[in-house]
């Protein structure tokens, strides 16, 4: 690979933004096609494709075989409650290779104990969300129910673009966290991105199942709805 390649590959990396690196396997001829630059690429279609997969593999253009590594960050989820939800969560999104942090400032929930081999932070979330960085592929989901913790929590997430943000809550609960979000100065638009009732709907009952249900939805946003900004 040739040195400048590989530099703006690492820099890519560095930052967490994806990129792809495009080999002709005939000639051996590379180019990388950074995140930001891959709705004006020929190849637009197929490579916003390979981001939302996150898989490398063979593409066959005009005859030609083309080889796309994918470079993408490690997807994380921040999940604000150490609730009995998030006690289900956590194991399973770690099982999919997501990257967990549980932030809760009530240390009576925040506890190893409860959390075991999960990313603890026992602080408000403005204090810990800096420490955590949000971006592009982190997920969030809300679920205390405490508008003091929650509502900083996801203004952060829309501030920051993350790919799914959710609120747990009846849609009565939803109405007031958008007049809340409303009157803080948040738009209509970026307050239409919050998931609320969190999860796909599939009749959960249970903190497991919902746990589960909410894991599906930040699978699904992320795998279909992952074009560049």
């Amino acid at each position: 690979m040739r040195l400048d390649l590989l530099s703006t590959l690492n820099a890519e990396r560095a930052a967490r933004r994806a990129a792809i690196l495009i080999t002709d396997m005939a000639s051996g001829e590379q180019r990388l096609v950074r995140e930001v630059e891959v709705r004006d690429d020929p190849l637009a279609v197929e490579l916003e494709e390979r981001l939302r997969s996150g898989k490398s593999g063979l593409l066959e253009v005009e005859g030609r075989q083309l080889f796309l590594t994918v470079q993408a960050p490690p997807v994380k989820l921040v999940v604000i409650g150490a609730v009995h939800i998030s006690q289900a969560l956590a194991p399973m999104a770690q099982g999919l290779g997501l990257d967990v942090t549980i932030v809760d400032p009530r240390t009576a929930f925040a506890s190893p104990e409860r959390f075991p081999d999960v990313r603890l932070l026992a602080a408000w979330p403005d204090e810990a969300l800096p420490r955590v960085g949000l971006d592009r592929y982190t997920a969030m989901a809300a679920l205390t129910h405490d508008p003091k913790i929650d509502d900083p929590a996801l203004m952060a997430a829309l501030q920051a673009g993350c790919f799914y943000v959710g609120a747990l809550g009846s849609k009565k609960t939803h109405a007031r966290r958008v007049e809340r979000l409303t009157a803080a100065g948040v738009s209509a638009t970026e307050i239409g991105r919050i998931h609320a009732p969190i999860g796909l709907d599939i009749g959960a009952v249970s903190p497991a199942e919902i746990a589960l249900s909410i894991l599906a939805e930040v699978v699904a946003t992320l795998r279909t709805d992952r074009r560049p900004r």
